[in-house]
């Protein structure tokens, strides 16, 4: 059966064993006993699961519930963009990553017309002038740069205000409440101000769109009469939050891995075609979008181990993209392994419904940033780069960089 190890008090996030991989606890207890008791901070106990398959399984299971309301009151860390009720409450209307089917599957379907990879490989040209751009402008400045500042985050951000119909001009406004909102460590209160502040801007913005529409997914949605403005606002808000995050932190912490990988680089730079291969690789080693929950609607077995009704489940999408059962040497970063099978979009009726996009954005991202600066290098020893030890999804503060005309 399983081993006898100590149970954790709390979820263990201290990156101990380096900036790109799990934390060393959590490493122990996926060898040891990948479908783990742990106890909240708040004393309920519930279960971490970090093993590859017991993750793909269990988010295969839709009787595992994204549904809040269910679990709320034991979680120890908020979902991004959700307020933090203090009693069970119904889910934000519009928030489908927070929704089992049938609910989940109304709202979702209404979008999977715009995120097609058909869509997608439409929208690549557009993205790569976009990011062609942004390296213009970052060539003239005067190194070094936060590459974060001037290109990591920026990118994203406009790709997915044209892709939505978000004005650009509005993106410091979101963009500083979609990063307050990232914070682990706050009062309820900042987290409501940031939550309800990104909230009213969306809600005047798509109901602007649906009686003036104009060609993009926030107008498009719009035309559907069964969805009500705060579904409209609720979707808008989960597709702004996640269209721009991740892929930000990816592009940031991505060229941070491969600074630190020079052989990587160096081949990757040597043969523009292995870049397809090194972003799949680069989003299962580092899992930017790492912890989610889940609660048991019914007693379920999982890994051996036998999950009570009502239990909260919290799962490692890095702690199952690390596990050596699924990938050889997984701490180690080759662009030239077969990443087929990552959970870093998740997997099941949740997996990511922006994927391709995500995909098309790295892959422009790093083929213009490592062509277009040949001699890029960290302007800071590596030790001394911010991580984001302290946010909901994690990556770089900042990434000062350098390069040589």
């Amino acid at each position: 059966m399983t081993q006898t190890v100590p149970v954790p008090q709390g979820l263990p996030m201290q990156r101990d064993a380096g900036p790109f991989d799990p934390p060393s606890e959590i490493t122990r207890l996926r060898a040891a006993r990948p479908v783990s008791p742990m106890v909240f901070p708040d004393g309920h106990e519930g279960w971490l699961v970090t093993g590859y398959d017991e993750v793909r399984q269990m988010m295969a299971d839709t009787r595992f519930s994204s549904r809040q309301d269910i679990g709320i009151l034991h979680m120890p860390y908020e979902t991004p963009g959700m307020p933090t009720p203090t009693e069970p409450s119904p889910p934000m209307p519009g928030m489908f990553v927070a929704m089992d089917p049938p609910d989940h599957g109304r709202l979702r379907k209404r979008l999977t017309g715009a995120f097609t990879v058909k869509r997608m490989k439409q929208l690549e040209e557009h993205i790569v002038e976009i990011t062609e751009q942004h390296l213009d402008a970052m060539a003239k400045l005067v190194p070094p740069v936060d590459l974060v500042k001037e290109f990591a985050l920026p990118v994203p951000s406009l790709v997915i205000c044209e892709l939505l119909g978000v004005p650009y001009e509005d993106r410091e406004s979101f963009q500083a409440s979609s990063a307050q909102l990232m914070v682990r460590d706050q009062t309820l209160e900042e987290k409501m101000a940031a939550f309800i502040g990104m909230n009213t801007f969306l809600t005047e913005l798509v109901t602007r769109k649906r009686e003036t529409p104009d060609d993009d997914i926030l107008s498009d949605l719009g035309r559907y009469d069964d969805l009500t403005i705060e579904e409209l606002a609720g979707a808008a808000f989960l597709l702004l939050l996640a269209g721009h995050e991740t892929t930000a932190n990816m592009l940031a912490l991505g060229a941070f891995a491969l600074l630190e990988n020079p052989g990587q680089l160096a081949e990757l730079r040597a043969d523009a075609e292995l870049l397809p291969g090194a972003v799949e690789e680069l989003l299962r080693y580092l899992s930017v979008a790492d912890i989610f929950f889940r609660y048991a609607t019914e007693d379920l077995e999982l890994g051996g181990e036998t999950i009570r009704a009502g239990s909260t489940v919290i799962v490692s999408l890095l702690a199952a993209n690390h596990d050596p059962r699924r990938f050889e040497a997984p701490d180690t970063l080759d662009i030239h392994r077969n990443a087929r099978g990552l959970l870093s979009f998740g997997h099941g009726v949740h997996q990511c419904l922006g994927q391709q996009l995500s995909r098309i954005e790295m892959r422009a991202g790093f083929e213009g940033l490592l062509r277009r600066f040949p001699t890029l290098a960290l302007a800071v020893p590596a030790g001394e780069i911010k991580l984001k030890t302290d946010m909901n999804i994690y990556g770089v503060h900042a990434l000062p960089v350098t390069w040589t005309e």
